[in-house]
């Protein structure tokens, strides 16, 4: 799911943002599109990683986010580099007064 221009966005206020499971420096900036129904973070990647975001959980009170950073293995050259791009997720009823839980994942995957 490809995230939407900037104009269409909805911030998420910091306080319903729960960055807990997040590593130290991970971005942790969250909006909403279509109406809530479409939770966007941003993620990180570097060198030759890609990042997804997976939907985890859904209830009354919170949608957990996690950011999974996919790395091949074995690695081969790979530039130092980090980037920082959005990440979306569907909902099955928009975001509303629910929290959003952010959690990360590195998983290595055959180059």
């Amino acid at each position: 799911m490809q995230p939407k221009p900037e104009q269409e966005r909805a911030p998420v206020a910091e306080a319903a943002i729960d960055a807990s499971l997040l590593p130290k420096g991970y971005p942790k900036k969250v909006w909403t599109q279509d109406g809530g129904a479409v939770v966007v973070a941003t993620g990180q990647e570097g060198g030759c990683s890609k990042v997804h975001a997976e939907l985890a959980e859904q209830t009354a009170d919170h949608v957990k986010v996690v950011l999974v950073e996919e790395t091949p293995e074995p690695p081969g050259m790979c530039t130092m580099d980090l980037r920082y791009p959005p990440v979306a997720v569907q909902l099955d009823a928009p975001l509303d007064a629910r929290k959003v839980v952010l959690e990360q994942r590195d998983v290595k995957v055959p180059r």
